[in-house]
């Protein structure tokens, strides 16, 4: 890659990340040097990444540095990055990274991206089985696991792109063929202050030939209007208008792509059910429509599509009572929609909100819980709303708790008929490493708790 041979180059953070651009650099012939605040991590590239110089705890870029390559989790604010800025050192992501180089090659990979406060995940998985349902060489990267500069150096020839808000930041210039912006809701504001710096950075996902955008959520819908892009596509769970997707006679219909009207499956037959999954849908097939595949293979991929582990998974049914494990609903709007889709809920909630409200939340879903039951940090502010809006909701607050005092004290609150969720509108590293790791503590204690009885 020629805009890096000779180059030197400081990467910070040595996650999956850091590595992979660091190995990506190397490949490129540029000098690279990797800090991170853990010497233990860097320890780790060391018998990997031989040619790397590995320092650790920088505060500022050494002498000669041409570029800082970030890993996304780091802020602005932070003083590596504050010291690169002043000394007018660009600082961009792996997956600004991997644009750039992907313009250097003769035949670049067509970018699909996938952003919004919740359901990329699902989306961008629902939009990779859709274009291998379609014979095309794709794959699912960014932030849902695999680094982009490690699928464009597979010679994927599309890929479909998760993108964070961060990553989006330390973006500047890529324009993904298109784009969908699925929703947004107060998130990460710890992280960029305000919420119309985190939709400004959402919206950068608009900015190509497409751009595509949930119209239901009216923040969305304002920035798909006024989005450079050339063509602009939105989605709706209503009946769609000419130039849309959305849902007419239970069948999910595209408006927007091909000379007339395209049924394309019965929403009966998308997985996840429910609002959140027949929009995720609509937006994966957008994506996929624009980029030419089949109104067939679009059924075909989204039939064949099953959710990741985490997402809406029901864990066990005993004496009534559905269990269900959404630890992926990270942000109070991702709960709201979790909530949504069962009758009557014993809450199951806590966590680091991130400076999010949940007052909105508690207000609109408040009807439908016959019980909550909180754990983790920010337990207090969650149970504060309750009381100022629900306050006829039982609430058990549990300090110093482990996940099974949380399911037990959930079962003692539920009713045949209910359905207990683990929906807890919040992050989870206060209590443990990531959502996976507390989604299955969650499934870990309902199974232990209804043993035999499970259904």
């Amino acid at each position: 890659m020629g805009f890096l041979a000779g180059r030197h180059v400081l990467v910070a953070g040595a996650g999956v990340t850091g590595r992979s651009a660091a190995e990506a650099l190397l490949a490129a012939d540029a000098a690279v040097t990797v800090t991170d605040g853990s010497a233990d991590r860097l320890a780790a590239l060391e018998q990997l990444l031989p040619g790397v110089t590995l320092t650790p705890g920088l505060a500022e870029p050494p002498p000669g540095t041409d570029l800082v390559v970030t890993s996304p989790g780091w802020r602005p604010s932070s003083p590596l990055l504050v010291a690169a800025a002043r000394a007018g050192i660009e600082v961009i992501g792996e997956v600004e990274l991997a644009w750039r180089m992907g313009l250097e090659l003769a035949d670049p990979p067509t970018w699909l991206a996938v952003t919004g406060t919740n359901g990329k995940t699902t989306t961008v998985g629902m939009l990779e089985s859709v274009l291998r349902a379609a014979g095309i060489d794709a794959v699912a990267c960014g932030n849902v696991g695999l680094p982009v500069v490690d699928a464009l150096l597979a010679g994927r020839r599309v890929l479909a792109v998760e993108l964070s808000s961060f990553q989006l930041h330390w973006s500047p210039s890529v324009r993904p063929f298109a784009g969908v912006l699925l929703n947004l809701a107060e998130d990460h504001l710890d992280w960029h202050g305000t919420f119309e710096a985190y939709a400004a950075a959402k919206a950068g996902v608009l900015t190509g030939e497409v751009a595509v955008g949930g119209v239901d959520d009216p923040v969305v819908a304002e920035l798909l209007a006024s989005a450079p892009a050339a063509a602009h596509v939105g989605f709706t769970l209503g009946s769609p208008e000419e130039g849309q997707l959305g849902v007419r006679d239970g069948h999910l219909v595209d408006r927007a792509f091909g000379p007339s009207d395209e049924v394309l499956l019965p929403v009966a037959d998308v997985r996840p059910g429910g609002p959140p999954g027949i929009a995720d849908a609509l937006a994966a097939a957008a994506l996929a429509r624009a980029h030419g595949v089949s109104a067939a293979a679009v059924a075909r991929g989204l039939r064949e599509f099953r959710p990741g582990a985490h997402r809406a998974v029901v864990v066990a049914t005993a004496d009534g009572v559905t269990y269900v494990n959404d630890s992926k609903a990270t942000n109070p709007h991702a709960a709201a929609a979790s909530l949504r889709s069962h009758g009557s809920v014993v809450w199951v909630a806590g966590g680091l909100l991130k400076g999010a409200s949940v007052d909105e939340l508690v207000r609109d879903e408040g009807h439908r819980l016959r019980g909550v039951v909180l754990i983790g940090a920010d337990r207090e502010v969650i149970a504060s709303a309750l009381a100022r809006h629900v306050p006829s909701v039982p609430v058990t607050v549990l300090d110093e708790a482990t996940m099974a005092d949380a399911v037990a004290a959930a079962r003692s609150m539920a009713r045949d008929g209910d359905a207990v969720v683990l929906a807890p509108a919040a992050a989870s590293m206060d209590m443990f490493t990531d959502y996976a790791h507390r989604g299955q503590a969650f499934a870990d204690a309902v199974l232990e708790l209804v043993g035999q009885r499970a259904e």
